[in-house]
């Protein structure tokens, strides 16, 4: 790790990778680093407050983001030559022209610290920017629009062929799209394409539809987002539902805010509860039996599809709902002990072994994905004689799964996770690069 000091501030600049030291690009990206780590530690240090005028400070954060634009934009051209590349590759190794490409995003996606899926569509928003889009790939370039913004235009033209797109990245860009805001620069954007193709655009519509869906994100303070991708005549018509019985219940003399009524509601209706509090719901409790009735521990439980819990949120909601609980306690094995319910020669990691691969590793094991778990890999492959075994199985997604098969990578295990230790594991890209990942 590069460190950079200023007075008494120590700032570390970049972790350590696998790089070519005469790249003269890669150099020059380390300088450029060290410099801005350097332009914080003089904003940190104590005699730093009047040392410019608010004048200097405003143009210097008008240059910075200039400068992340300008980085988005070099990044773009990297990602598509480095896809340009691995695809020539993969043909030169003799893959299976169904799985060309296979990989590529993942690689892309631990090197930006963002999951595979995530990385794959940065992908194809580079691609769009580097081949139809050039007026707005100019624009981002000289820093004078956001990558945000840049990735508006990408989605508000995507159903357009490469053509068309081009003669509306021009007309998007001379009216005057670098002066916008983001909302307004998308309004502009979908204008200019509906009129390019109406029919596609509506086509679209209706072809969108398909994908509607439902999803949970975790929020701060025990909280959690649940989000529906509705056509817009539904998300409308259940909204007005929602706000119709809120008017009603709020003129009964309910003493509840509108949002409660509303979000208690939606609960109330999904699952047919009377009460929204009364929830079913599983606690994975990682603590000692004890400590359940213990109002001193501080220890956390663990929710199932939502993640850690304070003990006391844990406890009120045991004490609280009227729902059906489960409450599971997980044994773990003496240091250096067996495990039960392993059997080295099956195929396929199932039964009581397989939850509890999933319970130890709780989202998909590679680095910044996690995506929910939907295949038990072996560590070391079952055809190189890999056993079926609690230290050589790992929780992937779909995704991360099909790219270790692809030429060059590679997982090994460091650390069994019956040690005493953290299960740990290194994956190693075609590229050399080495990532690790360690058991929640």
């Amino acid at each position: 790790m590069l460190i950079r000091s200023v007075g008494d501030v120590t700032v570390a600049v970049v972790p350590e990778t696998v790089t070519d030291p005469s790249d003269p690009v890669t150099g020059w990206l380390d300088d450029v680093l060290a410099g801005l780590a350097e332009g914080v530690a003089q904003c940190a240090a104590a005699g730093d407050a009047g040392a410019v005028s608010d004048a200097v400070r405003i143009d210097r954060i008008a240059g910075l983001e200039k400068i992340k634009s300008a980085a988005a934009a070099l990044q773009v051209a990297e990602s598509v030559r480095f896809a340009q590349s691995q695809a020539e590759a993969q043909l030169a190794a003799s893959v299976h022209p169904d799985k060309i490409g296979r990989g590529i995003a993942d690689q892309l996606g631990l090197a930006c610290k963002i999951s595979g899926f995530a990385a794959a569509r940065r992908l194809g928003m580079a691609r769009a920017l580097w081949f139809e889009l050039p007026e707005i790939y100019r624009l981002l370039t000289a820093g004078q629009i956001s990558e945000y913004v840049a990735s508006l235009v990408v989605t508000e033209t995507r159903h357009l062929d490469a053509n068309t797109r081009r003669e509306v990245d021009a007309k998007i860009a001379s009216a005057g799209i670098a002066e916008m805001g983001p909302r307004s620069a998308a309004a502009c954007a979908r204008k200019h394409a509906y009129e390019a193709d109406r029919e596609g655009y509506v086509q679209r519509g209706r072809t969108e539809r398909k994908n509607r869906r439902v999803g949970l994100r975790p929020a701060p303070e025990t909280m959690s987002l649940l989000t529906g991708y509705l056509p817009a005549e539904q998300g409308i018509a259940c909204l007005k539902s929602l706000q119709d019985h809120t008017d009603t219940t709020k003129a009964a003399g309910d003493p509840r805010c509108r949002d409660q009524i509303m979000a208690d509601t939606l609960v109330e209706r999904i699952t047919g509860q009377v009460q929204a509090s009364d929830v079913n719901a599983e606690l994975q409790i990682v603590m000692d039996l004890d400590a359940l009735l213990d109002v001193n521990e501080k220890n956390t439980a663990e929710l199932a599809g939502y993640g850690p819990l304070p003990a006391d949120i844990a406890r009120d909601i045991l004490a609280t709902s009227k729902g059906r609980l489960w409450w599971r306690r997980l044994y773990a094995a003496p240091v250096g002990g067996p495990l039960a319910g392993g059997d080295p020669d099956r195929r396929r990691f199932d039964g009581h072994l397989r939850k509890l691969i999933m319970w130890r590793d709780k989202r998909c094991r590679d680095p910044f994905c996690e995506a929910p778990i939907r295949h038990i890999d072996h560590i070391q492959r079952y055809a190189d004689g890999g056993l079926t075994l609690y230290p050589n199985g790992r929780g992937e997604c779909e995704r991360g799964n099909y790219a270790r098969e692809m030429p060059g990578w590679k997982v090994e295990a460091i650390s069994s996770g019956l040690d005493g230790k953290q299960h740990t594991i290194t994956i190693t890209t075609p590229t050399g690069h080495k990532y690790l990942s360690r058991a929640p």
